[in-house]
C-alpha cells in the first residue's frame, strides 16, 4: 500500500511538472502598462500611465495593460486569468481590479475583470469594448488608438456611463448592418410570381365573365382555359415570366473569469 502510495505522489508531481511546462511563462509587473510586446511608443505608454494613476487615485479601480508576443500554445482565457492573480490586480478584498491584455502573435486580445467589479464591467460591456473599438484599430495597425481608446471606454464604464458605450455600439450596428431592401424586393417579386400564378390560374373562372366555352374575361383580359396556355386580350398582356436577384504592484486582488475576449 505504501508503494501504491508513493507511485501516486510521483504520478501527480509529473503531471503538475507536465502542465507547468505547457503553461506560458508571465511577464513581471512592472508599471501600469507592460508593453513586452512593443505596441506602444513612449509618449503613447507614458499617456496611458498617467491616464490610469489619475483614474486609480480618484475611484480605486486599478486597470493594468499588458502586451506579450505570444501565448505560447495556451488560451488567452487561463493565460489573462493566471496573469491577473499572479499580479494580484486590484484592492484586496474589493477585487477591483482590470486586465487589458493583447497577445501579438495570436493576434488575441482580452479584457479581465476582478470579481468586484464584474456587475459594472459586465461580459457585454467587455465585449462591445473589443469588437467595436479595439479590433477595428487593430485591424488597421493602429495598436496604440484601439489600446488607448478600450482604456477610455473601460473608464467611461466604470465611472458609470455605461450606457454611453452601448449607443455607440448601437450606431455602429446600424452604420453597418446590410440595406433590407434587396431582400424586401426579392420576396416582393416572388411574392407576385408566385401569387399572380396562382391566382390568374383559377380567380377568372370565378370572378370573370364568361365568354365562351372555358373562355373568360377578367380585368381587361381574356383567359383561355381550353389550352394550355392563356392569351392576352385588348390590353396586350402576354402572362407572366420569372426571373431572378515600475515601481507598482497589485494591491491583491483576484478575478473568477469575467471579461471577454477576441480576435484581429
Amino acid at each position: 500500500m505504501a508503494g501504491r502510495g508513493v507511485f501516486a505522489w510521483v504520478c501527480a508531481g509529473l503531471l503538475l511538472f507536465a502542465v507547468s511546462a505547457l503553461a506560458a511563462e508571465l511577464p513581471q509587473l512592472t508599471g501600469r502598462v507592460v508593453d513586452n510586446a512593443g505596441l506602444l511608443d513612449a509618449g503613447a505608454e507614458a499617456g496611458l500611465t498617467e491616464k490610469l494613476a489619475a483614474f486609480e487615485a480618484k475611484s480605486s479601480d486599478q486597470i493594468v495593460v499588458a502586451t506579450i508576443e505570444s501565448l505560447d500554445g495556451e488560451a488567452i482565457e487561463p493565460y489573462a486569468n493566471r496573469l491577473f492573480r499572479a499580479w494580484g490586480l486590484g484592492q484586496a478584498g474589493e477585487d477591483n481590479g482590470v486586465l487589458l491584455l493583447v497577445a501579438l502573435n495570436d493576434r488575441r486580445m482580452r479584457i479581465e475583470v476582478g470579481y468586484g467589479l464584474e456587475g459594472t464591467l459586465t461580459d457585454l460591456h467587455a465585449k462591445l469594448i473589443i469588437e467595436n473599438t479595439m479590433v477595428p484599430a487593430f485591424r488597421a495597425g493602429d495598436y496604440a488608438g484601439g489600446i488607448t481608446g478600450a482604456v477610455d471606454d473601460i473608464v467611461t464604464v466604470l465611472e458609470g456611463n455605461a450606457a454611453e458605450l452601448e449607443a455607440r455600439a448601437r450606431r455602429a450596428a446600424e452604420e453597418n448592418a446590410e440595406p433590407i431592401w434587396p431582400v424586401v424586393l426579392f420576396f416582393i417579386v416572388w411574392g407576385t410570381i408566385f401569387f399572380g400564378g396562382f391566382a390568374f390560374a383559377f380567380l377568372p373562372q370565378f370572378f370573370g365573365r364568361k365568354i365562351g366555352p372555358r373562355r373568360y374575361r377578367w380585368l381587361g383580359m381574356e383567359f383561355d382555359y381550353t389550352s394550355r396556355g392563356r392569351s392576352g386580350g385588348r390590353s396586350g398582356s402576354s402572362g407572366w415570366s420569372s426571373g431572378s436577384s515600475g515601481g507598482f504592484s497589485g494591491g491583491g486582488g483576484s478575478s473568477g473569469g469575467g471579461g471577454a475576449s477576441g480576435s484581429w
